[in-house]
């Protein structure tokens, strides 16, 4: 454990987000002063591993880390401390990473970047005609990002300015379509999923209440503004081939899909893929599939509790191919327990055989709620540098399948403090990918577990409307859902005014 000591709260989370960099897997306390822990120890017994102090006073700054018996590692004096909040942030942040760099004798690939949207800062440069180059010095200089993540970064936002030009994204919208039911519960997964062998006697009742809510919201929206479609979860080939036909007939009822740019569907899991399932998509005009292994090395897949075999990867895929997809995104997961670089380029290999025409790659994220961050002593995590290696290793290998990196963000507790980016083949990119991670755009969710951002532009604010995450209550309170929707989405813009 880490004890952050600050008399300022203004700046804990910059502070804690830099020392989760460094130490990963730490639990991080933060207390006042006066509540400091005695003798090394907090209330519960909990051994302190070091201290670090941020004590403002008189407009300067001290920023102090000792061990457990109180020895100073290092120190930083920051005198006449912005007083602008943006300077002070960055400020301290610079101050601390020097500070930690020094006493770890590590550096961290994003440098001081810890938010979760770090292609917004090139992309600010090029809408205001700079360059890529005067935009890699920013980042660089201000933030001590490497040169590999200053590439990547830069990149990826100049194919996501290209990929959203001609876009009216004030007055366009997207819609997501959550289905939160799954064959079985990853071990590292905390969204709203729901494992279909306890759940299967609530899908119908469940596709009830999100027909509603479908019908409800139709009648809210401009539907010539609406940009792409995308059904998430949760695994939607959780649901049978009949419960997927009518989801969709209610989906073209209540929507002109005809104008959407792009329909994407989460396959997801190969354990919930035959053939019915991928005609009934197909017979509806669906594109644009994924199909996730995650890795295809077997221990893994049994590590972290999926219920299928690489071959049933490979039947998946197969099928897809088969009843005439063309446009399959494969999503893959670095920093597994127990996975080396050797585990990896074997997963890289066989995906090269695959030959999708997209790649998502995830850095491993230890969520609060998942049962990975429950039994971490079990599944320690793997070091940075092994897990950077294996990014660099899966750029590599998209690029040499043709693919461009077009998206990107990072989650907290990430491994290796690293990124999640996706990659694909000229025109095979995902749209909604980019307007949702760069929020770019109103997304509009039905589902358990939707969350709908609505954009205000010219206040430069986004205005979320939740959906509960539970299964039973969306279903018991589905009428409160579309009243949320009612009584937040806008009078005007892309919304019509309420009948």
């Amino acid at each position: 454990m880490i004890e952050l000591i600050l008399n300022e709260e203004r700046y804990e989370n910059d502070i804690r987000a830099l020392l989760m960099a460094f130490y990963h897997g730490e639990k991080i306390l933060a207390r006042k002063p006066e509540n400091a822990c005695v003798s090394g120890r907090t209330k519960d017994r909990e051994q302190v591993y070091q201290t670090m102090e941020a004590m403002y006073v008189a407009n300067h700054l001290n920023l102090t880390l000792k061990n457990n018996e109180g020895q100073v590692l290092g120190s930083k004096w920051i005198e006449d401390f912005p007083k602008d909040h943006t300077a002070g942030k960055n400020c301290l942040k610079t101050a601390l990473y020097e500070l930690l760099s020094e006493v770890t004798g590590r550096t961290l690939p994003w440098g001081t970047l810890t938010g979760i949207r770090p292609t917004k800062i090139p992309m600010a440069f090029y809408d205001s005609g700079q360059s890529r180059e005067e935009a890699a010095e920013h980042l660089r200089r201000t933030y001590k990002v490497s040169e590999e993540k200053i590439c990547l970064c830069t990149k990826v936002a100049a194919n996501e300015k290209r990929i959203l030009e001609g876009i009216d994204k004030e007055r366009s919208f997207s819609l997501y379509v959550g289905i939160p039911f799954c064959p079985t519960i990853c071990l590292y997964c905390s969204f709203s999923s729901y494992p279909l062998d306890v759940w299967a006697k609530e899908v119908d009742h469940y596709l009830e209440a999100l027909f509603k809510e479908i019908r409800q919201v139709s009648r809210m929206v401009d539907q010539s503004c609406l940009t792409t479609v995308y059904m998430g979860g949760g695994t939607p080939t959780s649901l049978n081939a009949e419960q997927m036909d009518r989801l969709l007939c209610t989906l073209e009822e209540n929507f002109d899909l005809n104008i959407a740019r792009e329909f994407t569907i989460e396959a997801g899991r190969p354990d919930s893929i035959d053939l019915d399932k991928l005609r009934v998509m197909k017979g509806h005009g669906i594109e644009r599939i994924s199909i996730n292994p995650q890795t295809l090395n077997q221990k893994t897949l049994d590590v972290i509790g999926r219920r299928h075999s690489v071959e049933d990867v490979e039947r998946a895929f197969n099928m897809a191919r088969q009843v005439g997809f063309s446009n399959i995104n494969m999503d893959l997961i670095l920093g597994l327990p127990g996975e080396n670089s050797g585990d990896v380029e074997r997963t890289l290999e066989g995906i090269r055989r695959l030959a999708p025409e997209s790649m998502t790659v995830h850095s491993l994220a230890v969520k609060r709620a998942s049962r990975l961050n429950q039994n971490l002593e079990l599944y320690p995590p793997a070091q940075q540098e092994e897990v950077n290696q294996m990014i660099n290793m899966a750029w590599h290998e998209a690029e040499a399948m043709g693919m461009e990196p077009y998206y990107l963000y990072r989650q907290k507790n990430m491994a290796g403090n690293l990124e999640n980016v996706g990659y694909a083949k000229p025109g095979k990119e995902c749209l909604y990918n980019i307007l949702i991670m760069e929020e770019k755009q109103s997304i509009v969710a039905v589902g358990a577990g939707g969350s709908s951002k609505i954009l205000y532009p010219a206040e430069n604010r986004i205005e979320r409307v939740e959906n509960v995450k539970s299964v039973k209550d969306y279903i018991e309170r589905i009428d409160e859902m579309i009243e949320r929707k009612h009584h937040n989405f806008p009078k005007n813009g892309i919304f019509e005014k309420r009948t």
